[in-house]
Order: structure tokens, then sequence, then C-alpha cells
């Protein structure tokens, strides 16, 4: 089937040029490349190998295990850390006031790399089971980065043209059977620390947050927001702000007009549509929405009870099934991500999302030359 998306080229869907950083610059400038230049993530290359291909990723989601390891590894003892190689590594580097981003090549979202005659159709193969970004290019010119947000909005783009697609976009959630009744949430109680380290120990990228007494769904953060404003932070104070003064905290730059807040909803009612979800996905740039009943309070600004999740993988399995793409497993890949972070810190579990109220952290990213001092 495919719908002719075989014959489009993937390069065509590219944001521009790679961002680059050599493998054996710091995390903490690694960190600042990504800020300054607004990037989903960079492409780590070792110096020698000018004219060759990339080594990894370096993303938001690593930076966020960075900084989790930096708050807790005051909390490690010898036996976590011989049984820890990565973590070793990394306080063993971090003894001589450097940790290279090598350490941290993303293993939460590894590198992909496609030639550069790769289709729409290979995209579609490949971020419907699980990849968020792929590399295109063949390394004797430019090269461009696709993520599977890039993808979901070009194919909504052209879907009114297919009418199959058009269908599927017309159907509820509930119609559809997409999504997770397993979700991760955090309480608005709990701490910023507490949701850094669930969504390093899970794999997670986005983390539910709940209110303590009805359960309702209040907001959604990120490691996105947690790149964004505790890594730039000068006061380790931020990682103990409970996740619901967190929320407003993000929200501020948003603002209100006329009484009405402007910061987007992270949640959607299983009747919703799926064009519905793909409109609140791309409006929001998450890569999941949570499902959440009627709010009793008509004037809540997120949802009622939770009631599961939908995320960017699971609506483009859709597209991928109605194109014909054998063996589509969106959970795949969140499988592997969460085994690769419970095999890094499977000796630091945590018997529930409470860590404490301590674990410190000088001036976030500066910290770094101290890890094995914390």
């Amino acid at each position: 089937m495919g719908f002719g998306f075989s014959d489009l080229d993937a390069l065509d869907l590219g944001r521009g040029n790679v961002i680059e950083v050599d493998s054996d610059v710091s995390v903490d400038t690694a960190c600042e490349y990504l800020f300054r230049n607004r990037a989903l993530c960079l492409a780590v290359r070792h110096p020698e190998q000018r004219m060759s291909t990339f080594s990894g990723l370096f993303d938001s989601a690593d930076v966020n295990a960075f900084l989790t390891l930096a708050a807790t590894s005051h909390r490690l003892n010898k036996d976590d850390i011989d049984t820890d190689e990565r973590a070793f590594q990394i306080l063993e580097a971090a003894k001589s006031g450097k940790v290279p981003v090598k350490l941290y090549l993303s293993e939460k979202n590894p590198l992909v790399i496609l030639p550069s005659n790769a289709t729409v159709l290979s995209l579609l193969e490949l971020f419907s089971r699980g990849t968020h970004r792929a590399i295109i290019g063949d390394f004797k010119g430019d090269v461009t980065m696709v993520s599977d947000m890039d993808l979901l909005e070009w194919l909504v783009n052209h879907a009114p043209k297919i009418a199959s697609l058009v269908s599927a976009l017309e159907q509820p959630l509930s119609a559809l059977g997409i999504g997770s009744r397993n979700v991760v949430s955090c309480l608005s109680t709990e701490l910023v620390l507490d949701a850094m380290k669930v969504m390093s120990e899970q794999g997670l990228s986005t983390v539910a947050v709940v209110d303590d007494e009805t359960g309702n769904l209040l907001s959604a953060i990120s490691v996105t927001d947690i790149a964004r404003l505790v890594a730039p932070s000068q006061s380790k104070d931020i990682l103990s702000i409970p996740l619901g003064m967190f929320v407003a905290i993000i929200k501020a730059p948003d603002g209100s007009q006329d009484g009405a807040d402007r910061y987007p909803a992270f949640s959607v009612t299983p009747t919703a549509t799926l064009s519905h979800v793909i409109q609140k996905l791309l409006a929001t740039n998450s890569h999941r929405v949570f499902l959440a009943s009627d709010p009793l309070d008509p004037g809540s600004p997120m949802g009622g009870y939770l009631r599961g999740v939908v995320s960017v993988v699971d609506v483009l399995s859709i597209f991928a099934r109605l194109c014909g793409v054998p063996e589509v497993d969106p959970t795949r890949m969140q499988r592997q991500r969460r085994a690769s972070s419970s095999s890094t810190s499977s000796s630091r579990s945590r018997s529930s999302s409470r860590i404490g109220r301590r674990g410190s952290i000088r001036p976030i990213i500066k910290s770094v030359s101290g890890l094995d001092r914390l």
C-alpha cells in the first residue's frame, strides 16, 4: 500500500543542518550548546573522525539523567558504584573536574542514521516502532535531522488527500484502541527532584502531575522543562520545589489574557478524535497527552481523573498499519528505554517516587566537578 510514501524523499522533512559537538567536550558545555541553539538534541562526533559518522546523540533526557545522578550521588555506596559501570566512569571523570559528553550518549534515544535516499515510508517504519529522531545523509555533503514530530506534522498536512487516513482522523480514541492505561505520575506535593528521578529511571520524557487528594490531572512536566529551567539554575533550591509550584513557574512565561490560561493543556478525553489528539500533541510539542475524564469543575485548567496516556508513537502506529508497514510495535522502544534505565539504576532503585528532601547540586550544571564529593 504505502500511499506513495515510498516515492517521497525523507530529506524534504529535515529541519536544517545537524548541530554537532565533539565527544570530549564537557557535559556542561554540551548543555550550553543545547540551550543556545534551542536544539532537540546534539549529534556527538569523535574529534578524530570528522569525515565519518556520529557516535551518538545528547538530548534533554540525558541532561535530566546527568542532573539526577549529580543530585543523588551522595546516596551511592561503593557496591552501587562497582555494579554500575557508567556511574563509576562518570564519578571518576568528575574527580578530574570534567565529565565528557561521550559518557552520556543517549541510551534512551539511540542514534539512527538513514541514507540520503531514505523515504517518508522508511521514516514511518522507524518512528512507529518508537524511535524519536533520525539523521539523514551520506556524510559527503550536508546531513539533516528529522523527528517523529516532523513526520506527524507532515502526515497531518497530507492526510486530507487520502480517504482512509481522513477516516482514521475522524475516529474517537475509544474506537481506535490506542494508548496505555499504565501511566506514571507524581503528586503535586512531591519535589522536582522526585520527578527527575522518576523520568530518569522509567525512561520517560514526560510525567503527569496529579492532585494529592483527588488524583485529578493537574499538569505535566518534561525533561525539556528540566533542561530549560533546572539546568541553568544557580541554586540547588529549585530541586526542592513542590511540583505544583514548579508547574506554576513553567506556566509563568505564557501568562494569561482576560483571565484565560494560555498555557497549553496536556489532556484529552477518551471521546476526542484522533485529529484532535494530533493537534494537541503538535500544539504542546509533547510526545504524549494524557487521557482524563471530564473535570467536575468546568473551569479546571487541565482534566479530571487520570485514565491513560497516548503518545506520538501510538498515533504513528495507526498510520503505519494503514500504510501496510509490517510488525508495528509502538511499545518496543519504550521497553528498551526502561530496560536501559533500570540497568543503570537498579542498584539505586526507589521504593516509591519519594526520594527525600535532601540531595544537593552546587549551582546545578557547574557542580559536575564536585560529583565525587556530593
